[in-house]
């Protein structure tokens, strides 16, 4: 699926036109991969436009670019104020937002010091990732024979753009076998993420997902799936997870910005639980997705409405 185009996209404090958001062939983000992103769903809600945790987004990419040690130019404050006004200036109700920090054309070599630091924020409207009924029927997974990196070899907490060449050999295995998804093992064997996507799991009525072990990146939907798993009563824990267990599970779902809460129905064509939805799943995706289009309080205060 291509990037449909919307009209502007912010550059370092101005806008400039959709066409004309170039990088240079050399620059050090194409070269060796510098370049630190998010990924921000803007929902339509019926008090307008409203951004899910756009603070905490922006904070992990600081935190990305501080791992590189690379200082962003612009305040909390002003990123947030990018963000809202790019969507405003697209007039699109709702929308996905790729705030992006790039190395620029300048070192050679493998320092990304004397590199400009570029810092952009496109917006474009964007559906169900894993197609329109994957949120209601859920979908089919496979294990991939691709691992995860080990920790303290690159940093999996920083979302930077060369760690996606993991999930693109992750992602692009499972649709060549036929399946939606693939979830990747750590080196030590056991479950680590998706190609893009954090991985829970529902046994004997606890929700479990695999601990932050330096494999795998801290998801802000993850963290809100479980505050809410809380605010429901819902036993929870952090464990490591053989796979074996993900076949055995009454319940698998991937969490994500994309994938929002997607349910998982089989993994290598083993039917998880009752080969569709449970009901933990429907209940904690029902009360997610009540919060980011508008249809529940919103009392953990995750909405940043754009005007």
């Amino acid at each position: 699926m291509a990037i449909p185009e919307t009209q502007w996209i912010w550059k370092n404090g101005a806008f400039i036109p959709w066409a004309d958001a170039h990088v240079h062939i050399l620059s050090h983000a194409v070269q060796f991969g510098s370049a630190a992103f998010e990924g921000i769903r803007c929902y339509s809600t019926p008090r307008g436009s409203a951004i899910f945790r756009l603070r905490e987004h922006l904070q992990r990419l600081i935190h990305s670019c501080h791992i590189y040690r690379t200082d962003i130019p612009y305040s909390m404050d002003e990123l947030i104020e990018a963000c809202r006004s790019t969507v405003v200036k697209n007039d699109i109700p709702f929308c996905y937002i790729r705030p992006m920090v790039v190395r620029g054309l300048g070192a050679m070599g493998m320092a990304p010091n004397d590199s400009p630091i570029e810092v952009y924020v496109p917006v474009w409207p964007w559906g169900a990732y894993l197609g329109d009924d994957a949120l209601a029927a859920g979908v089919d997974a496979c294990v991939s024979s691709w691992h995860r990196m080990a920790p303290n070899t690159v940093p999996s907490l920083a979302k930077i753009a060369g760690n996606y060449l993991s999930g693109q050999l992750i992602k692009t295995e499972a649709m060549a076998n036929g399946y939606a998804e693939g979830i990747a093992l750590g080196p030590g064997g056991m479950v680590s993420e998706g190609a893009g996507q954090n991985v829970f799991l529902v046994q004997d009525g606890t929700l479990i997902t695999t601990p932050l072990d330096g494999t795998l990146l801290s998801g802000i939907t993850r963290a809100s799936i479980i505050a809410l798993a809380a605010r429901a009563g819902i036993p929870f824990r952090e464990q490591a997870i053989p796979r074996e267990m993900l076949y055995t599970a009454d319940e698998v779902f991937f969490t994500g910005t994309a994938v929002e809460l997607t349910p998982v129905r089989s993994i290598d064509r083993i039917r998880i639980g009752a080969g569709k939805p449970g009901p933990i799943t429907l209940q904690v995706q029902k009360d997610f997705l009540d919060i980011v289009h508008g249809r529940a309080e919103d009392t953990f205060g995750w909405l940043t409405y754009v005007r």
